[in-house]
């Protein structure tokens, strides 16, 4: 099944999520990890935090949606340890369309999780992957990357995203006339 994405101005995203009991489950984990997979490819993203789709708990979803072999579901997921030089790159949200802001995170990685079985596995990851995770877990604790740009890189993004927005309403205003 394919969740819809919340409103990105749907409380949700701003509260801390709960943790995924996997001695009460609150939804069947192998149908919430398949779903997750299924929304995740069909919106194309790189990550997905279940309460983006309106579940309130601490699971996400992290890859490239056009590599759903290798995509991970992290249940209950915590970063033990950020290490590494600290670098801006550019994000993008699946929650917020078209605003792309400079977000500054750290290079390394070492993050905890469970899988859909329950079990206990740790991961260290640089680089994207790295950016990805922290990115969906700061999801899961109800903070967006527009919390973590500095306001002079979030006013670029939304200046580029209304400039974006109206040549977009131009073209389809003269599609529409020819």
């Amino acid at each position: 099944m394919i969740y819809k994405l919340v409103d990105s101005y749907d409380p949700i995203l701003k509260q801390p999520t709960q943790k995924f009991d996997f001695e009460n489950p609150p939804i069947d984990p192998k149908e919430l990890q398949d779903n997750l997979t299924e929304t995740v490819i069909h919106l194309k993203g790189t990550g997905l935090a279940a309460n983006q789709v309106g579940l309130p708990y601490r699971v996400a979803i992290c890859g490239h949606w056009s590599k759903p072999e290798e995509l991970i579901t992290l249940f209950n997921p915590n970063i033990v340890d950020l290490s590494g030089d600290l670098y801006y790159a550019e994000e993008g949200c699946l929650s917020f369309p078209g605003l792309f802001v400079k977000v500054k995170r750290n290079m390394n990685i070492r993050v905890r999780y469970q899988l859909h079985d329950g079990t206990t596995d740790t991961s260290t990851l640089d680089g994207w992957a790295a950016r990805i995770i922290q990115h969906e877990v700061d999801h899961l604790d109800g903070i967006t990357y527009l919390d973590r740009a500095n306001r002079i890189h979030r006013d670029q993004a939304m200046n580029q995203k209304k400039k974006m927005d109206r040549i977009r309403r131009r073209n389809e205003r003269r599609s529409k006339i020819a």
